[in-house]
């Protein structure tokens, strides 16, 4: 693609974003118009489609740096990461506006926004004040395509420097598949009997995959 044809699907895109809303273009097309910055000679769009396809999905092509390193380069990458963490702090907002535990959809967007397209898995820990609202989202285990180290001791220490009055878990499965595993559940029980003994409470353990979401407290596994 010449830079004039560049140009033009660029000014195409914005022009139809403005009219009809940025809702109205394609995952290929949104991309397109970030990577457009990086690349004002390229063939943005035919360079959106094959890092969507490669990285599995539009929200993985924002996260995928090898993926993105291939087909777009270094300095989309940085453009790309940007984007990703306004989106990011946006649903993160929104879940803390009101009490976590009675705002799920906002809560389910936050935690799919934050891990389900990490490619290692991730243990993280919500942490809530008496009122259930939150006080700190930290990562406090980080590990392998399939394994993360997580310690409950740590995550209790935790929460009591942080004055926290109850606590949700949650993990991600790089895999995409979000069904727990015999040693999340064993995990979490472990994390849950630690908790009691100091009156915090474990609302529940999230599972995040590219394929949705699981709750253990709605399995019954906790």
């Amino acid at each position: 693609m010449s830079p004039p044809q560049t140009q033009r699907l660029r000014r195409s895109l914005r022009q139809r974003a403005m009219t009809l809303g940025a809702c109205a273009l394609s995952d290929a097309e949104l991309l397109a118009s970030l990577l457009a910055a990086s690349h004002p000679r390229a063939d943005v769009l035919g360079m959106a489609e094959r890092l969507i396809a490669e990285a599995g999905g539009f929200a993985a092509a924002l996260t995928d740096a090898a993926a993105c390193n291939r087909c777009a380069g270094q300095a989309s990458r940085t453009d790309l990461a940007l984007v990703r963490e306004a989106g990011l702090r946006l649903a993160r907002a929104a879940a803390a506006a009101r009490p976590v535990i009675s705002s799920s959809p906002a809560l389910l967007a936050y935690v799919r926004t934050e891990l389900a397209s990490a490619p290692r898995e991730e243990f993280r820990v919500l942490f809530l004040d008496r009122k259930n609202r939150l006080i700190r989202d930290e990562r406090l285990g980080e590990g392998t395509v399939d394994h993360a180290p997580v310690y409950p001791r740590e995550v209790v220490r935790r929460a009591l420097e942080l004055a926290a009055s109850a606590l949700i878990l949650l993990h991600n499965h790089p895999s995409g598949d979000p069904a727990p595993s015999s040693a999340d559940v064993e995990m979490t029980r472990q994390i849950v009997s630690a908790a009691r003994t100091l009156n915090l409470v474990v609302h529940d353990h999230l599972v995040v995959g590219r394929e949705g979401v699981a709750s253990l407290k709605a399995l019954g596994l906790m």
